[in-house]
């Protein structure tokens, strides 16, 4: 797994101190040659990229706006090329249709071109690989126009203990999660204590691994992303302990036991034991895969629920790839919040009353619906029984976003409505107006529109902008904060 030899620019490599771990753990982590990927390809100028990483992607052609985003991270002495053409993302990104975003690291930033899971300035929020990868993330977003609502992340070995990592410090950007042979977040915090958590059980109670992730969000009071945990029980490069940890972890972050739901046999020896949140929607869910060793798990196979390659860290059990999809609902099934459930999308959407704390929404009643579920920024904010909902607690001067699902009567939301920006009065004196030349696409980049179906839309006017893209421009206004409007014609100096 992991670990532990970095040599970014201005930051000796360090290895434990013995160089015979290093020769070990290079053996240990020997991947097959990346296989050819013609279509798999580099993006750059993603972002300042603080974690000296590269991005790739993967994009099935023709994929509309609006679908979701998977981030998938390589194990150590791997590659974004490898992992593409052996772990079977490439298979349901063309079936299910989204698109895939592949980090990579190399020997620049660590020995083994593992990624930095045990060192905190590269996995806090706002600082170093993590930020890279949030970077790439909004990069991709508004590049390809995906779902910000359907982003999810995943990762093998040092990739799953980045996984962790990274949900804990942006659960705010990532709707669920699966760790393939990782570690807790939190666990390490340099290269001495990361081989404790490879080797060892770490005595943390459930609430102190909850504490983790809950001190690395930044204050998130939720919802939280929905998280698999995979791994095999003769793993002796990062024992199974690991995972009953992470499993503890994310229980306790959701606010629930340790004891199950329910459990299922599954091909490959496989046990899949789900717990699941309030509304009986599963939140977290552990992937036990009898007898098998350190290692992404693959079902080579034509299959649907077949994939991948097998070889030195793929490993022909169960296709991981095609059960994590379902378990994040990328197949259409209905075990994210906010959906897609059977009802459709409420209509009509629109603020009414302002006030400097507080907006009042309204929209049109879905047939079949038993309550609504309101979304600010993304965020699942309350419910409503009825048709309305009054948003309070808000700061003056300030523009959010809102959209609605409406749910059934087996608690399951359906799709989200087109999405409504409202800002609040007052912000403390007179307003100084401030204008904006530049292309839809930066114009989105920058917070001051959004894109729809491959439209762009200003914030708070809603006036639309034309294609989403670096061609079309438009200058916008700023006449209250976070509302913008079109004004080619003259804007105020």
């Amino acid at each position: 797994m992991p670990v532990p030899d970095r040599s970014r620019p201005g930051a000796r490599a360090r290895a434990f101190g013995l160089t015979a771990v290093l020769a070990l753990l290079l053996a240990l982590f020997a991947a097959p040659a990346p296989a050819s990927a013609a279509s798999l390809t580099q993006v750059t100028g993603f972002g300042t990229n603080p974690g000296n990483l590269q991005m790739y992607a993967y994009v099935p052609d023709g994929l509309p706006a609006g679908a979701p985003l998977v981030v998938a991270l390589h194990g150590c002495t791997q590659s974004a090329a490898d992992y593409h053409s052996h772990a079977g993302w490439a298979k349901y990104a063309d079936l299910y249709r989204f698109a895939v975003v592949y980090p990579h690291t190399s020997s620049a930033n660590n020995a083994n071109s593992c990624f930095n899971w045990f060192q905190s300035s590269d996995t806090a929020r706002g600082q170093g690989e993590a930020l890279s990868v949030k970077q790439m993330v909004d990069h991709a977003t508004g590049r390809y126009g995906s779902d910000r609502d359907r982003v999810f992340v995943t990762g093998l070995s040092a990739g799953g203990a980045m996984t962790a990592a990274l949900l804990a410090a942006y659960p705010d950007v990532f709707a669920g999660g699966s760790i393939a042979s990782g570690i807790p977040a939190g666990c390490a915090t340099s290269v001495a204590n990361a081989y404790t958590c490879m080797y060892n059980a770490t005595a943390k109670t459930p609430k102190q691994w909850g504490d983790a992730v809950r001190s690395a969000s930044g204050g998130w009071t939720g919802p939280w992303p929905r998280v698999a945990v995979w791994h095999g029980t003769s793993d002796t490069t990062v024992v199974p302990a690991n995972a009953t940890q992470s499993r503890d972890q994310w229980t306790n972050v959701w606010g629930l036991g340790q004891t199950p739901a329910s459990t299922a046999s599954l091909p490959g020896n496989t046990t899949q034991a789900v717990y699941t949140d309030a509304r009986g929607v599963p939140a977290v869910t552990t992937f036990t895969v009898s007898g098998m060793g350190h290692g992404t798990a693959v079902d080579p196979g034509t299959g649907t629920s077949q994939c991948g390659t097998a070889g030195a860290y793929y490993l022909d059990t169960i296709c991981s790839s095609y059960y994590t999809a379902l378990f994040w609902g990328l197949d259409g099934g209905a075990v994210d919040p906010g959906g897609p459930g059977a009802l459709p999308a409420p209509t009509g959407l629109a603020a009414g009353a302002v006030t400097d704390s507080g907006v009042t929404l309204s929209w049109n009643a879905v047939s079949g619906a038993a309550s609504y579920e309101i979304y600010r920024g993304g965020s699942r904010i309350g419910t409503a029984t009825g048709v309305s909902y009054t948003d309070t607690g808000l700061s003056p001067g300030t523009a959010y976003t809102y959209s609605v699902a409406a749910v059934d009567s087996s608690g399951a939301a359906g799709a989200r409505s087109a999405s409504v920006t409202a800002t609040t009065s007052g912000g403390g004196g007179g307003f100084e107006h401030r204008c904006f030349t530049a292309s839809n696409y930066a114009h989105v980049q920058a917070g001051r529109a959004r894109q729809s179906g491959g439209y762009a839309y200003a914030l708070g006017s809603g006036q639309n902008m034309g294609l989403y893209n670096t061609f079309y421009s438009h200058t916008l206004e700023e006449i209250s904060a976070g509302h913008f409007v079109i004004s080619d014609a003259g804007c105020p100096s």
